[in-house]
């Protein structure tokens, strides 16, 4: 019964380290790793070793967990909603048309060629000159 549960352990720890290889989001990628260390520190618990599921539970899905959720919000990979609010927010509608500041730069960069030739200072994107 005990090699049973151990091999269905083992096998979800293999899983888990092929998930994390080939999730696209980070987010998720963090929070398959905090269930491989929980799984395995029940392994460890298995093999009579608590010295070492106390370790793991507290390094492995505890420490190191925390620190990729705050590394992962401070490079802007996960969004912040405001509290209180638990709704989705839906996707904006993108225009056609482009914005009055953007129809500026549209204008200056067709007239570049003809300002190059002419001898006139160019402008990049609407500043002044």
């Amino acid at each position: 019964m005990t090699n049973g549960i151990i091999l269905l352990l083992v096998s979800f720890l293999v899983v888990c380290a092929i998930a994390v290889s080939f999730t696209k989001n980070l987010l998720v990628s963090v929070i398959i790793y905090m269930s491989y260390s929980l799984v395995m520190s029940v392994v460890w618990i298995f093999l009579e070793s608590p010295d070492l599921a106390i370790t793991e539970a507290a390094v492995g899905a505890g420490i190191t967990s925390v620190l990729f959720f705050v590394t992962l919000r401070k490079i802007d990979a996960v969004e912040e909603q405001p509290e209180g609010d638990t709704s989705e927010q839906p996707a904006e509608e993108v225009s056609e048309q482009p914005a009055e500041g953007e129809n500026a730069a549209l204008k200056d960069t067709e007239n570049a060629p003809a300002q190059a030739e002419a001898g006139q200072p160019q402008s990049t994107g609407g500043e002044p000159l």
